[in-house]
């Protein structure tokens, strides 16, 4: 810029006439300022923009159409260009003659001799917006995840409490005295299902206690050890309901996962394909793992009643969101599930259609 202000002397003819031409046709904001804080000259773009009479801009000291909050600012760095040092990337607000705020981002220098400032604005409002959303996004999201995270942390705590309640009540239960032996076995289940409800319990609430969400343990996990602690915590579940239930993980053994999450995955899965069985039909599911294009995949089917992905695709995952009429339907299972997965550089999709079950494919960061 300084050497073409130098050059500026010798330009002659069709040369300044394209200076000119440049001046007016450029769609960047191009203006010149006097060091006695009024506008010299304006490029249509700038004038356009600002919606004012170019009689307005050139009477008016600029001061008069900076933003009120940015004035003191602007003014300020108007004085380091007239002391000789550039402005470059500075961002302010601009008010239009309608009122409406515009952001402009800034590269100026000044000609000493000349007493003047040449500028080059970019018209950054839509860029600022996004920001906003953005960060208003972040925001809720925020605020969000650590109320989910403190209602867990209590939920997950106060349940401790009956449930070693629970624990306290098998121990003192004799069962040698218990001559049926089917209500043997019942107690051993509901002692086993309760041992494995409290040792989940003390894992959410250490997880929760000792780390944060973006430092999640990863670590290597058997998918057939992981599948089977759920089962056995809902193994009266799984009796009562008379569900059919198959795993298969020779494809895929073993995958890097949170522990924590992993569980939660499975129960929610399993206990959301019992909840939302088919009448009169006997609930089957199939759980399956696999190789996939180099990426490890779970694969979890289920013969319920399905979704109408047309018309609910959009918020199968949202935060209480619920989709059929059962009573007992809270819309956090998948939310939380959708949020273990994705967390972790993971990502979910379903296949549904309404009474033909559920297909859930699991795909884990490579």
């Amino acid at each position: 810029m300084g050497q073409i202000l130098k050059n500026h002397n010798h330009l002659q003819g069709d040369a300044l006439f394209n200076m000119g031409l440049f001046f007016d046709l450029s769609p960047d904001l191009l203006c010149i300022a006097g060091f006695d804080g009024y506008f010299k000259k304006l490029n249509p773009a700038f004038i356009q923009l600002l919606g004012y009479e170019e009689t307005e801009l050139y009477h008016n000291p600029i001061n008069h159409f900076v933003y009120g909050e940015d004035l003191e600012r602007t003014i300020q760095s108007r004085v380091n260009v007239m002391k000789g040092n550039p402005l470059l990337n500075f961002e302010n607000r601009y008010q239009t003659k309608e009122g409406e705020i515009i952001w402009l981002s800034w590269t100026s220098v000044q000609a000493e001799k000349e007493k003047l400032i040449y500028a080059i604005a970019k018209n950054i409002t839509q860029k600022k917006k996004l920001e906003e959303e953005r960060n208003g996004l972040i925001t809720r999201l925020t605020k969000s995840n650590q109320e989910l995270k403190e209602l867990t942390y209590t939920t997950a705590h106060d349940l401790r409490a009956p449930v070693n309640n629970l624990l306290a009540i098998f121990n003192v239960i004799d069962t040698l005295k218990i001559q049926d032996p089917d209500l043997q076995e019942f107690i051993a289940m509901l002692k086993l299902s309760t041992d494995g409800l409290k040792a989940t319990l003390d894992s959410y609430v250490d997880t929760l206690s000792q780390k944060e969400v973006l430092n999640v343990q990863v670590e290597e996990l058997k998918l057939p050890t992981v599948f089977d602690k759920v089962k056995n915590m809902v193994t009266s579940l799984l009796i009562n309901s008379r569900t059919i239930i198959t795993a298969d993980f020779t494809a895929l053994p073993k995958i890097r996962f949170n522990g924590s999450y992993l569980e939660s995955i499975f129960l929610n899965l399993i206990t959301n394909s019992i909840k939302y069985a088919k009448p009169g039909q006997t609930p089957e599911i199939q759980v399956t793992s696999l190789i996939n294009e180099g990426l490890p995949q779970l694969i979890f089917q289920d013969n319920g009643m399905g979704f109408d992905m047309e018309r609910v695709g959009n918020r199968i995952f949202g935060f209480k969101e619920t989709f059929h009429s059962n009573s007992d339907s809270k819309g956090i299972g998948l939310y939380l599930i959708y949020n273990h997965i994705t967390s972790l550089g993971g990502n979910i999709e379903i296949q549904s259609q309404p009474d033909k079950g559920a297909k859930f494919i699991i795909t884990f960061k490579g």
